[in-house]
């Protein structure tokens, strides 16, 4: 084994001794580690294998020190005197003193919870402790039992047990959207009859998951039932139109309540929806990619336009052939007098434009001469009309001659 010193300056310094040489030992565990090592080998544990038990064994103790205060939970003055014919109105998990986990509850743990409530509140025990003779509390115990354990009253209460739920957050305030909806809707997840539930997820989902988890609760299928808010039916038959009239009651009003709930559910999603940070990101890439879409797709029309006027600028242009070549062909008489006929049209031209020179006397040819000199073809052609105008008006020229100008 060698030591390496850091470098820089090694001025003043000295050794005072060496190092002795390395010797080997053997060394055993002691204490719990040499019980460990022991149950290892006794029982062929590998490494892995034995952590894996101790892991369980971990876990097992946990869970037992977690329901050791199940019922424990102290009941409000309130509740304590909460009317037993309003029983329905009490909060009954609170009643058991299963507050922390509500709808979560096993049978096990309801029974157990059940049993320190029935020990600590039983009017028996409390008289024979100098207390009043109430058993009002007792009976909602025994109530709250009751309905715990039975499947059905128990879907039905829950149906209604909404007091604790996570809430939205407050419309126009800032807040982080994940963290505000997440439990939102992990709380109504449970209520669902389609299983698993989609979660919202977070800032990296995909616009496939997002899609998949607004559809999803945009068709939201609750089991909920309010018939834990019916009103009791008399069980005496004296006066069955009463009855009657009761249960239109309750059907009338499970149905209300069933409408609000799904009407909250959709203002739910909607809000959710309009804030959600990822539908915005998906809406402008979206309209980028239009963009560009439209951006390729015009530079394509153009493109296409500008070779179609080129080619009808291409068959446009006229064709001058030499009158030699055209008579050297062998084409049709109608096909070679529609070659012919541009050729006709300016030999007819410049007769015309001789045939008015030679009206001329010296003066006016000498005036239509300066007019002409070092001019264009417009001005050339304006003033030998305005020659042939005035030989019109004298009578030395007809006409007719004008209309291949006119």
């Amino acid at each position: 084994m060698s030591i390496v010193l850091p470098s820089g300056t090694t001025d003043g310094f000295h050794a005072t001794g060496k190092y002795s040489s390395p010797v080997r030992r053997p060394i055993e565990p002691v204490g719990r580690y040499f019980l460990a090592h022991a149950l290892r080998t006794l029982r062929g544990h590998t490494w892995s294998e034995f952590e894996k038990l101790e892991a369980e064994k971990n876990v097992k103790q946990i869970e037992s020190s977690e329901d050791d205060d199940l019922g424990d939970e102290e009941q409000s003055a309130e509740l304590l005197e909460h009317d037993p014919r309003e029983w329905k109105t009490a909060n009954l998990y609170a009643v058991l003193g299963l507050s922390h986990l509500r709808s979560k509850a096993t049978e096990d743990q309801i029974r157990r919870a059940h049993r320190k409530q029935v020990l600590k509140h039983h009017p028996d025990k409390k008289s024979a402790a100098g207390g009043l003779e109430n058993d009002g509390f007792f009976k909602i115990i025994q109530k709250a039992f009751e309905v715990m354990l039975d499947p059905v009253k128990r879907k039905q209460y829950d149906s209604v047990d909404v007091e604790n739920d996570p809430q939205p957050p407050a419309a126009k305030s800032e807040y982080d959207f994940f963290e505000a909806w997440g439990p939102v809707f992990e709380s109504e997840a449970r209520f669902s009859t389609k299983q698993p539930v989609p979660l919202l997820g977070n800032l990296e989902s995909s616009k496939e998951e997002v899609d998949a988890f607004y559809h999803f609760w945009g068709r939201f299928d609750s089991w909920k039932t309010f018939e834990f808010k019916d009103e009791d039916v008399p069980d005496d038959t004296a006066n069955r139109d009463h009855k009657r009239y009761i249960e239109r009651k309750n059907i009338a009003n499970r149905k209300k309540l069933k409408q609000e709930d799904n009407k909250r559910i959709i203002e739910i999603v909607e809000r959710a929806h309009a804030d959600d940070p990822r539908i915005k990101l998906f809406k402008e890439q979206a309209k980028k990619e239009k963009a560009a879409k439209k951006w390729e797709k015009e530079a394509g029309s153009r493109k296409a336009a500008e070779e179609a006027a080129a080619k009808k600028a291409a068959r446009k242009k006229p064709q001058r052939k030499p009158l030699k070549k055209l008579l050297s062909l062998r084409l049709a008489p109608r096909r070679l007098k529609k070659l012919l006929r541009p050729l006709r049209r300016r030999t007819r031209e410049l007769l015309e434009v001789l045939l008015r020179i030679t009206k001329f006397d010296d003066v006016k040819l000498g005036e239509v001469a300066a007019k002409v000199k070092d001019a264009d073809a417009a001005a050339i052609k304006e003033a030998l009309t305005e020659s042939a105008k005035e030989l019109i008006v004298a009578g030395s020229l007809d006409a007719s001659y004008l209309k291949y100008f006119n």
